[in-house]
């Protein structure tokens, strides 16, 4: 009898430490290069990069176990330069990801904070934008779509549901906190995705009403869901699209479209690309995108990879179009580290509103095309 109360009792304080089981993990990514471009603002340039593939970061990740397969969950993570050493998204101490919530082993997670929409949860992984195969200068155009996370959703609630034999979905809600504007600078947006044996798909969808307020920027509400370092200053953002990937022994072949459609559009954000503008003042406009991408492992060590966008614009009533031509190899030193090369080539049509500008460079080529050529190193942790 005492044996059993003894084990009984033990089996309880156990059970006690194993609901309170909690973990905290230090992350990071460290991504630096030295690019050449053959044109920005009407001149060559060598320059040394920070991100060219992954934005630079480091963050902390934490659970909670809760019992009956609950935890409480957390992100924080910080995106720098390494050049210099300076915060990015716009100074933020966290503003790559700041989110805290519940996660249920049964139904999914829901987090609060600044998050990922469902373009960049969704649709990203199947373009090379979304991934370690092209990264930063890989994005479509200013990153019209989103996929490789120019901005991020603040003041947002999110749910994530369980991998159910290889469907997921989610939606995520950004409020504008303002009791005076509730659709001044709100988001909203959803996703889902399917996987089964090779073969993987993705959509989503992603709305900003009144981002920029009015086509003045002195009326922006900076206390909204997206606060400035967005791509866009327009009344109405709508974006979506959808991709398919399948992957047969070392290789992986891909297919996305996206579409971004814009109201009253005023100009460019931080989020479109240092020294990017228009030369007209466009009222409105749409960009669609078509990839085709592929990879190939050709040792567990060195991998080759590359893409084709093809990108048709609307831009104050003027059509024009864009074509980039990705290329990247990449070798893994070890499990933490690599070193790569990787090209870019852009080209528009002439007497375009908009000059090229490969996303995460410092400058617009003064002509219809540009080109830069990277050799870098990441190192994780």
């Amino acid at each position: 009898m005492k044996k059993t109360l003894m084990v009984a009792a033990l089996t309880g304080v156990f059970a006690t430490a194993a609901h309170a089981q909690s973990s905290v993990t230090l992350y990071g990514l460290i991504d630096a290069g030295i690019t050449y471009t053959n044109n920005q603002k009407g001149h060559s340039n060598w320059q040394e990069t920070s991100g060219s593939i992954n934005g630079s970061r480091w963050g902390l990740r934490g659970a909670e176990d809760l019992g009956g397969g609950l935890k409480a969950i957390f992100t924080l993570e910080n995106g720098f330069g390494i050049n210099d050493g300076t915060l990015k998204q716009g100074s933020r101490m966290f503003g790559r990801q700041a989110f805290v919530g519940l996660a249920s082993d049964q139904f999914g997670a829901v987090t609060l904070g600044r998050q990922y929409d469902s373009m960049v949860d969704y649709v990203a992984p199947l373009a090379l934008t979304g991934t370690q195969y092209g990264g930063t200068q890989f994005a479509h155009p200013f990153d019209n779509d989103n996929l490789n996370n120019s901005f991020r959703v603040n003041n947002s609630v999110k749910f994530t549901s369980v991998n159910y034999a290889g469907f997921k979905f989610g939606a995520l809600y950004g409020f504008s906190n303002q009791a005076d504007g509730f659709a001044n600078n709100r988001v909203y947006s959803a996703g889902a995705s399917y996987s089964f044996a090779g073969f993987n798909f993705g959509a989503g969808y992603l709305q900003l009403n009144n981002s920029a307020g009015a086509i003045s920027q002195g009326t922006i509400n900076s206390s909204g869901a997206v606060a400035l370092d967005n791509t866009f200053f327009a009344t109405r953002q709508q974006t979506w699209g959808a991709g398919a990937n399948y992957t047969l022994g070392p290789a992986t072949f891909g297919l996305v479209y996206t579409q971004t459609n814009l109201q009253d559009l005023a100009g460019l954000g931080s989020g479109a690309g240092t020294q990017a503008t228009f030369t007209g003042n466009p009222q409105g406009a749409r960009f669609q995108n078509f990839e085709a991408n592929a990879r190939y492992a050709l040792t567990p060590a060195l991998s080759i990879a590359g893409s084709y966008t093809y990108t048709r614009t609307n831009v104050d009533a003027t059509s024009q179009h864009f074509n980039q031509v990705n290329l990247q190899t990449d070798y893994a030193l070890s499990k933490r580290t690599d070193v790569y090369l990787q090209a870019e080539y852009q080209v528009t049509n002439e007497n375009a509103v908009l000059h090229p500008i490969i996303n995460g460079l410092s400058g617009q080529s003064s002509t219809s095309n540009q080109v830069a050529v990277t050799a870098g190193l990441r190192h994780r942790f």
